[in-house]
């Protein structure tokens, strides 16, 4: 992708070094148990899923986890780094596309969208936009699984503002989408004895 195609600074930071270093800090052998176990419990309340993308996949570590879990499950993954993509396009069972959320180009539709630590690095101008994307790529469910907070609020990040930013991602799509209602929620804990993770709140909307 070339700056030509970034359509927010956002989207031109996580395509850069910065994005390159997050592949640094999130190897799958740190991720990989603590993924399996909170998508066992997603997937309990979507056991009829086929098909999944993953906006935002980074390196795969999501994926790894749900093809661990269900190995017959069809999984697409958009990513915007390229050295992240390069990673991602090695997982045989993985369908990766080299693009941003905002420039995603498709006609096809899928059981569910997976959102998962990338809502909160997004413009909150364009929200509206990407919850519009959501929204059309799904046929049933959307995962959202990011920092909640009940009014929107940045915040700083590893030295970058308006990097960040927390605020009810369920809410707003909830609030723009009749036809989206909340199937499920709850909250990982970084202090979990056994399977630790940002402390996060997760999500499933059903469309009906």
């Amino acid at each position: 992708m070339s700056d030509q195609e970034f359509q927010t600074e956002e989207e031109q930071f996580w395509a850069g070094d910065f994005g390159v270093q997050y592949i640094q800090r999130n190897q799958p052998e740190l991720c990989l148990p603590s993924n399996i176990a909170f998508f066992t419990r997603v997937l309990q309340r979507m056991p009829n899923i086929k098909t999944v993308i993953e906006l935002g996949a980074n390196i795969g570590n999501n994926m790894m986890a749900l093809h661990t879990l269900k190995p017959s499950l069809k999984l697409t993954a958009v990513e915007i780094n390229k050295e992240a993509f390069t990673a991602l396009n090695q997982l045989d069972y993985v369908n990766a596309i080299h693009s941003s959320i905002l420039s995603l180009k498709t006609d096809q539709i899928w059981d569910l969208v997976l959102l998962k630590g990338v809502l909160i690095h997004q413009s909150p101008q364009m929200l509206p936009q990407i919850n519009a994307l959501v929204h059309r790529l799904t046929s049933s469910y959307v995962c959202i699984a990011e920092y909640y907070n009940p009014t929107p609020v940045e915040v700083p990040y590893r030295g970058h503002r308006n990097r960040l930013y927390k605020r009810d991602f369920a809410g707003d799509m909830l609030d723009q989408f009749i036809d989206l209602k909340l199937l499920d929620y709850g909250f990982q804990y970084r202090r979990d004895p056994m399977f630790p993770m940002d402390d996060m709140n997760w999500f499933i909307l059903e469309k009906s």
